[in-house]
């Protein structure tokens, strides 16, 4: 059984926490010349009860996203007829694409081929085109996932080979910086490898999703088109036991 652990806060609050992430969602967007509707807010819910899902989307939310296939799958009975769009955000191991083409609307964090080929397989006996997008590893963090900056223009011709998948952008989690002004440079690499992947393929890829709590507002002023906001949103995330 699934213990979500998390300090979650009551309805009230999380509205009020969602104005504030807004205002500065505003803020930043102005600051780099840009409107505020073109930042989609995903309200990083993993971990998270299924009352502070529901709190959310009734202050206005309609992405989310959650790392964990089981963990949804979990969720996901309790949210029937919630209307929004479910990314996976996590690292997906492969035996799980049929599982995560069946319950998600987005996977943001592909990072080979075989797994895409997996997820195109699903998604074609799911009878639906799947928008994804590529999660790149900046930095040297052995912890983290992704495909690393030389192997992004292989992997998205993989990927845009792919009949039932639909590649929209880029994805990424850079190196935690206690000062949110050090994620600027990985905010503004993952700007420049979006645009050379894009005329590498002859197309566009709207979607650069980068930025999370700590430093969304950087990420925002580098061009981001979707924040990953959690913990300013919902409340503090409990250490895992």
């Amino acid at each position: 059984m699934l213990e979500f652990r998390a300090v979650t806060q009551n309805n009230s609050e999380i509205a009020e926490n969602l104005a504030g992430v807004r205002e500065r969602i505003a803020r930043s967007a102005e600051r780099a010349g840009r409107r505020d509707d073109e930042v989609t807010l995903v309200a990083v819910s993993k971990t998270f009860p299924v009352e502070a899902i529901r709190a959310a989307h009734e202050a206005g939310v309609r992405h989310f996203g959650e790392n964990r296939v089981q963990e949804w799958e979990a969720k996901q009975q309790k949210l029937a007829g919630l209307a929004g769009t479910w990314h996976f955000i996590g690292h997906l191991q492969g035996n799980k694409a049929r599982r995560a083409a069946h319950l998600f609307d987005r996977i943001d964090s592909i990072d080979d081929a075989g797994l895409a080929r997996k997820l195109d397989s699903a998604a074609e006996a799911e009878g639906k085109r799947l928008p994804v997008l590529i999660e790149v590893h900046l930095g040297s963090e052995e912890t983290k996932s992704g495909v690393g900056e030389q192997g992004v223009p292989a992997l998205a011709d993989s990927v845009r080979a792919l009949m039932h998948l639909e590649l929209r952008g880029l994805m990424a989690v850079p190196p935690y910086c206690e000062a949110p002004e050090g994620a600027r440079p990985y905010f503004q690499r993952l700007r420049e490898l979006r645009e050379e992947v894009s005329r590498q393929i002859g197309s566009p890829l709207p979607v650069l999703s980068m930025g999370m709590s700590h430093d969304f507002e950087v990420a925002i002023e580098e061009g981001a088109t979707e924040v990953r906001v959690g913990s300013a949103l919902f409340g503090k995330r409990l250490p895992a036991t």
